[in-house]
């Protein structure tokens, strides 16, 4: 298909999804979503917010706090992670290699292609040091390079996590160095055929001994045949001395980001949830982990609510789905979760920051913007709040949140945006001070 014909293609289905529903008016966040009739579509109700500069402005924040830019011109930056001694990682990639079985597949990835950044992913981890605190890094140094786009990143004791695409990796970590020279060793593989969610997310158990993997579906509800889908949707749990591994939860589509969360230490997902059913249907979700655990896909959604494109139906697996734990809204597309530790912020002191990428098949705009869930006793509290907007002006986007990462010693956070490649920094009303790291530009070989 020439790029002719798949623009005018594209122009005429966007057109005829225009007629589709907004989907602006149910609650859908909290408990108990309210979830409407299904209304499966050849294609969904788009709208794609068009790339658009910040021209010296800043996102939205709360009265009292301040965001900073405190990196730019990276290379698709996605998860971030601080060292013990305030360093900043950003891993920066971008991965997939799900071939297009359908025109379809062409025309959506054309479509999608358009509210995104142009830049190629860095396959790599960026270094940024602060050792003022002042919002400006003195000191910006490729840390790890020739990655395959990275994505999660942990580290346990003098043990630095890197889950490629294909692969979790560790290279051994000193505090203060600034770079680390060579392909480090391969604790395990990850599933990658197909790749068509690639993301792996990552988390380390709170004693180390365990890493958790999230591992995206192959498709949308099992189009590509549930032969490619062996070992999607999953969450693993690895073995970090040994590299084994087991399925810890299953029927999980896309659970794009890990924490744990401090009361309890019990681990968190955020998920993406499937597509083509509606502006208002799927939910996405942060939900507890649960070991063994069966969330539905691709069979059902929300718990029992049952997905009729699917085909050979499961109904005695479906009676075993249980509902997540909390929904976020259609189609916000969450990939950033972090807990608020120590004392947090003055209003948010308990509770997850959601980094939520962003809608774009619905016509009204979702997510595009960092949002905050209350929590109490371990468990999300209240309705979510709005914390970091002013991504979207003009139906245009100015940037797109992916990982956030709370960091107590600076009373910061901080936020990955991969559509201006920048990463903000947003500190409260009492910002703390930061002993001052290493002066080492050491590399480890």
């Amino acid at each position: 298909m020439s790029r002719a014909s798949i623009l005018a293609t594209s122009l005429a289905l966007v057109s005829l999804a225009a007629c589709g529903s907004g989907g602006e008016k149910l609650d859908q966040t909290g408990a108990n979503p309210k979830l409407p009739a299904l209304d499966e579509t050849l294609v969904p109700p788009m709208k794609i917010a068009r790339p658009q500069g910040w021209d010296g402005e800043r996102p939205t924040v709360p009265a009292g706090f301040t965001i900073t830019p405190v990196a730019a011109d990276l290379e698709i930056p996605r998860q971030i992670l601080v060292l013990p001694n305030g360093d900043i990682l950003v891993a920066e990639g971008s991965g997939g290699h799900a071939p297009k079985l359908r025109p379809k597949d062409v025309i959506a990835g054309y479509i999608k292609s358009l509210g995104k950044s142009s830049v190629k992913g860095g396959d790599r981890i960026t270094l940024l040091r602060d050792a003022n605190n002042d919002g400006n890094p003195e000191l910006r140094t490729t840390f790890i390079k020739d990655l395959d786009a990275p994505y999660g990143l942990a580290l346990v004791g003098n043990s630095l996590y890197v889950a490629n695409q294909g692969a979790l990796l560790r290279f051994p970590y000193r505090e203060g160095v600034t770079s680390i020279a060579g392909k480090g060793e391969e604790v395990t593989k990850l599933p990658s055929a197909v790749n068509h969610h690639w993301t792996k997310s990552l988390a380390a158990s709170p004693d180390g001994t365990k890493l958790y993997v999230g591992i995206g579906s192959n498709s949308n509800v099992g189009e590509r045949g549930m032969s490619v889908e062996e070992n999607r949707a999953v969450i693993w749990e690895v073995d970090a001395a040994s590299g084994a591994s087991r399925v810890y939860v299953s029927g999980i589509r896309n659970p794009t980001a890990l924490a744990f969360e401090p009361a309890s230490n019990q681990l968190w997902a955020v998920v993406n949830e499937r597509d083509e059913l509606g502006a208002e249907l799927v939910p996405d979700y942060l939900t507890s982990v649960r070991e063994g655990s069966f969330y539905g896909w691709p069979y059902s959604y929300w718990g029992k609510n049952i997905d009729p494109r699917v085909r050979p139906q499961k109904p005695d697996l479906v009676k075993t789905a249980i509902a997540p734990d909390y929904a976020l809204g259609s189609h916000v597309a969450p990939l950033g979760l972090s807990f608020a530790t120590g004392e947090g912020f003055p209003g948010y002191e308990r509770g997850a920051f959601v980094g939520e990428h962003g809608s774009w098949n619905r016509q009204t705009l979702a997510g595009y913007k960092v949002s905050f869930v209350p929590f109490a006793d371990g468990r999300p509290s209240g309705k979510p709040r709005d914390f970091v907007t002013g991504f979207i002006k003009d139906g245009k986007a100015r940037g797109r949140p992916v990982g956030v990462t709370f960091d107590p010693a600076r009373s910061a956070l901080w936020i990955a945006d991969d559509l201006s490649n920048t990463v903000w920094r947003v500190t409260g009303p009492r910002p703390l001070t930061l002993r001052s790291p290493l002066a080492s530009d050491e590399i480890i070989d």
